[in-house]
């Protein structure tokens, strides 16, 4: 038995099954492809049939615990001793050098973001400075330090994934986008890492804004937007660009400046990365939530039926950036299930809801809440009280915050208006006063 690894999960809380999914997300997070480790994995680890995993589950069990496999009481085989790899005749299960370096990279980056609690346990700059020291120790910059950051940012968007917008990741957020500038100033670097760094840095504050704007601080937001913005356009990255502008769009619509949110939009469309039908397909749809804010039901289901249209023409293989992997058909009919709320059709709203229920990858626990909260205000709006009140119940005490929290206390709201005497109406209001 693996008694280092069972004592191990026991410390973070962890079961087979919540392993297994944080592994997987780990495996995705750095290769853009969900890994298959299940509980039965997890099961031949802790009970010792497993002596030394295969070279991707080993550096997904790394970057999720932060320490080494033998330190998680693996033993390797004789012909490869724990400090260093294969030899080439043997590696036919290891990774590529750099993909290798990146997830090792993640597992230091691991300490900040225990995959247990899914957020931040150390303040922004702090944990930068203090994941980080040895970038700072001189010497030019290259791809080692760019791959190094871009492990990190990966964490913070599995981060954000599970937890939604709390203040813990928008500060990691922001101190990973502060040593990122403060590389740029203290080394000498080429052109192109340069270029890097400044997208990586935009990137984190991109990061950061969402995560106020998720958690409704929008006044940081709002600051976060001006620097994010800046970075994106010293960085010359399309894709970058497009990510900021979208969350614009978001804070925009947050703030109930729709005419904005809408020009945000377009100037997404004007990047270069839009000419992928994948990031074609995310901007029609959220194109269409702030014409369905404005009430323009005609446009937004034309933005719509482009969204759904051009996603079906996407490359699903074709290799793009860790934070747009969040969008595929779940994402899809969530964005399609906030226009038509706007709009008022409940039916439609209903449908789309059980689409992203149906399809939404497990790590995304967030997406899951507020699609529970959108469905209960669906079914509300169908006059199906009981229902509706059953299905809020169904969204966790943990993930009450944000825009869920909001949605679930504009629901109560509703249900006062619509049902104010009913059992339904009592129990929700009982059992919110716990």
């Amino acid at each position: 038995m693996n008694e280092r690894l069972t004592v191990r999960m026991r410390e973070l809380g962890f079961t087979q099954e919540e392993l297994a999914e944080s592994m997987n997300t780990a495996i995705e997070q750095i290769t853009g492809r969900f890994g298959t480790v299940s509980p039965r994995t997890i099961h031949n680890f802790t009970s010792g049939r497993t002596r030394w995993p295969q070279a991707r589950q080993r550096l997904a069990l790394e970057a999720v615990f932060g320490c080494t496999a033998t330190e998680l009481g693996f033993t390797p085989p004789a012909r490869c001793p724990a400090d260093r790899p294969l030899p080439a005749s043997a590696q036919h299960d290891e990774e590529e050098p750099v993909l290798r370096r990146t997830f090792l990279t993640a597992a230091s980056a691991a300490a900040f973001f225990p995959a247990a609690s899914g957020v931040a346990v150390v303040s922004g700059v702090s944990a930068a400075s203090k994941g980080s020291a040895a970038d700072s120790a001189g010497g030019r910059l290259g791809q080692s330090d760019v791959n190094r950051l871009t492990a990190q940012f990966a964490l913070i968007i599995a981060s954000d994934n599970k937890t939604g917008g709390t203040h813990q990741v928008e500060q990691a957020a922001l101190g990973w986008a502060q040593h990122a500038l403060h590389l740029q100033r203290t080394r000498s670097a080429s052109q192109r890492v340069r270029g890097q760094l400044y997208g990586l840095a935009a990137a984190f504050m991109g990061s950061a804004l969402w995560a106020a704007i998720d958690g409704g601080r929008l006044d940081p937001a709002q600051q976060h937007l001006h620097q994010a913005v800046a970075l994106a356009g010293l960085s010359g990255d399309s894709s970058i660009q497009f990510r900021i502008w979208g969350h614009a769009g978001a804070l925009y619509r947050h703030l109930g400046q729709y005419t904005s949110a809408l020009a945000a939009d377009e100037a997404a469309k004007r990047t270069r990365a839009a000419r992928d039908p994948l990031y074609a397909s995310l901007i029609h749809a959220r194109t269409a939530v702030h014409h369905a804010d404005l009430q323009d039901r005609q446009a937004a289901l034309r933005c719509l039926g482009l969204a759904e249209a051009t996603l079906g023409r996407a490359d699903a293989g074709a290799h793009r950036p860790p934070w747009l992997l969040f969008y595929d058909s779940a994402e899809f009919h969530l964005l399609a299930l906030t226009a038509t709320t706007s709009l008022g059709l409940w039916e439609q709203a209903e449908a789309h809801a059980h689409h992203t229920l149906a399809k939404l990858r497990p790590d995304l626990k967030r997406n899951r809440a507020l699609t529970q909260a959108y469905l209960a205000h669906a079914q509300l709006g169908q006059h199906e009280t009981e229902l509706a009140v059953a299905t809020a119940h169904l969204v966790p005490a943990q993930a009450r915050h944000g825009r869920t929290a909001r949605l679930l206390n504009h629901f109560g709201h509703r249900l006062h208006s619509f049902a104010p005497d009913s059992a339904a109406t009592r129990q929700w209001f009982e059992k919110e006063l716990l």
